[in-house]
Parts: structure tokens; C-alpha cells; sequence
């Protein structure tokens, strides 16, 4: 695939993982291995899931002035992401993410924003420059950082022509209506189960209809991701739907965004939802093969293995078993 030019607005945050036997319920203190420190933040990690699949990638967040920001700075670069839309506030923490995962890949965050919740509109405005998209392709975003700036920057996007793909997670707990606005301006919205039945309540089973519920809501189109069953997309065209791909997983942080990421190159290049589909499943099983964040992003390599059906190196100690 050709390199395209993709702009990511979003969080970067440093991710504390820690593997436990199960999650602890209310109260309870359950032991767990070594933690694991890495990269991450929605935002980062689409970026660098993108860079990582062969797109020119610039980065727009906030950062702390702190150690840990620096870090993560560094890391974009380390990952060929143009970091010049990112900038570290004087006085400000980076964000934290505190990342419990179950031995069979279930997970719990508990999220510090940090420096991510100080992009707001003019800040925005500052890191571009007044010039979000430029010559970009396609617009990349989540809601990790105010929505209010998601909303700008999505409106902006729009207006140049550029395609605009919104992971809308996590769900705000307030701004109903720019919520509402954000979905009318954006071209692709991408949410998984729960997302999709906190936009729009539905407990009969039927992702079809739900997409299709959701797509009047004013995205193109639709796409709901179904964890290991794979994912449901709509578009004018249509319903298409993409079994999961069947992979040893050793924990699901940083697979929603490596689907995302593979999404929105694949549609941004002018791939057809079915074959965009297929490739962002196999992007998103893939990262669930590996821990952490960052961490698991595949490679272009990597996902042209999968579809293909060649086998893949053993990264984990277990064989990984792949089929459609």
C-alpha cells in the first residue's frame, strides 16, 4: 500500500499494565506480575499503528513537561511520527493510564488525563498552525481529549474535503449535543459493543439494525466492532460483515486501535469498506497477540501475512493459529 498522509488529533498517555489471575471486584486486592511501563494513549497508538502500516503520520496532543512526556516523545519519533503538532506544557503532567489485564485478555483502565485534557480549541488552532489537514488524507479522531476540539476538528476536516474517521471512545459522561453535532460531521464512525449501545440503546442482538440506527444519526458510514466475532460495517452500499480472526491473544489493549488505524488508511486510499473491513480485523487480531499498548501494533508485513494465510513468527512462546 502507498503511503498516505494521515492526521491523528488525540491523547498520548504513558500506560502502567499490570497482568493479574482475574480482575479484582469491588474492595478486593488480587496479586499480580511485574508492571509493565509503555507507551500509549488513543491517539499515540493510532499514530503509530498507522505509521507502522506504511501512512505518513502527524501527530496534534499535548504532553507535560515532566519525564514521562519526553519519553513519549521521543517514542513517536522512534516510530516515524512527525511529532511538530505536539507540544509539552510547562508545569502540566503527561497522562497516566493504569491498565489491569486478566490472564485471558480482559482488561480495566482507569485514565489520568493530564496535559490531554488542556487541547482545547485555541490550543488546537496554536499546534497547526490554523492549518489542521493541510495536504492530508484523512483525519483520525477519538474522544480522549474535550470534545468541544474533536468537534472543531472534525468540522475543519470536513471543509477541506479530507475524510474524517471518529473511534468515539471513551463515550463522554456530558455534552450530549456536541456529541450529536460530532456525529454530523463526521464521515466513518467507529465504536465496539458497548460504545454502540451507550450512543444508542439496543438490546436485541441485531448489529445490522444498530448500524443502521446509528448511521441516521449523520456518519456515512458505520462500523461496530465485535471483539473476537469481528465486525459489522454500513455504508450506502451496504451491510458487510468480517468473522474475527482466530489468534492466541494475550490481552486486547491496542487492538481497537490498530483497527482503527488500518480502517482509516484503507478507506483513506479508496479501498472498499469490504476488503477495508477485512484488512482492519486482521490489524486488530493481530495486536491482541502481543502485550501492551504500543507495544502489539502490527506491521504492514504482519497483516499482509495474516490475510494471506502464511504462517506468522512465534512472538509469544505460544503458536499462533490464524484463519477467517
Amino acid at each position: 500500500m502507498s503511503s498516505e498522509r494521515l492526521v491523528v488529533v488525540g491523547s498520548l498517555n504513558m500506560d502502567l499494565l499490570v497482568t493479574v489471575p482475574r480482575l479484582p471486584r469491588p474492595g478486593e486486592t488480587v496479586s499480580g506480575a511485574d508492571v509493565v511501563r509503555g507507551a500509549g494513549g488513543k491517539g499515540a497508538n493510532q499514530a503509530v499503528a498507522a505509521a507502522r502500516l506504511g501512512a505518513d503520520v502527524r501527530m496534534v496532543g499535548l504532553l507535560g513537561d515532566d519525564a514521562l512526556g519526553s519519553e513519549l516523545r521521543e517514542r513517536l519519533t522512534v516510530e516515524g511520527v512527525d511529532d511538530r503538532g505536539v507540544q509539552q506544557l510547562t508545569g502540566v503532567a503527561s497522562g497516566l493510564a493504569l491498565i489491569v489485564v486478566q490472564q485471558d485478555g480482559e482488561n480495566t483502565i482507569t485514565l489520568s488525563p493530564g496535559a490531554n485534557r488542556h487541547l482545547d480549541v485555541p490550543a488546537l488552532g496554536t499546534l497547526t498552525g490554523g492549518s489542521l489537514v493541510r495536504s492530508a488524507d484523512t483525519l483520525l479522531l477519538q474522544l480522549e481529549v474535550p470534545l468541544p476540539t474533536v468537534l472543531a476538528a472534525a468540522r475543519e476536516a470536513r471543509k477541506a474535503g479530507a475524510l474524517t474517521v471518529l473511534n468515539a471512545a471513551p463515550l463522554p459522561v456530558s455534552g450530549t449535543a456536541e456529541l450529536e453535532q460530532l456525529l454530523r460531521s463526521v464521515d466513518v464512525l467507529v465504536v465496539n459493543e458497548t460504545e454502540a449501545t451507550g450512543l444508542l440503546p439496543r438490546e436485541d442482538g441485531d448489529w445490522a439494525g444498530h448500524a443502521e440506527a446509528l448511521r441516521a444519526l449523520g456518519p456515512t458510514t458505520v462500523v461496530i466492532t465485535l471483539g473476537a466475532d469481528g465486525a459489522i460495517a454500513l455504508d450506502p452500499q451496504g451491510a458487510f460483515t468480517e468473522r474475527g480472526f482466530s489468534v492466541d491473544a494475550v490481552d486486547t489493549v491496542g487492538a481497537g486501535d490498530a483497527f482503527c488505524a488500518q480502517l482509516a488508511l484503507s478507506l483513506g486510499s479508496g479501498t472498499p469498506l469490504e476488503e477495508a473491513l477485512r484488512r482492519a480485523c486482521a490489524a486488530g487480531a493481530l495486536a491482541t497477540t502481543r502485550p501492551g499498548a504500543q507495544s502489539s501494533l502490527p506491521s504492514t508485513d504482519e497483516v499482509e501475512a495474516l490475510l494471506g494465510g502464511v504462517p506468522l513468527p512465534d512472538v509469544t512462546g505460544s503458536e499462533v493459529h490464524h484463519a477467517r
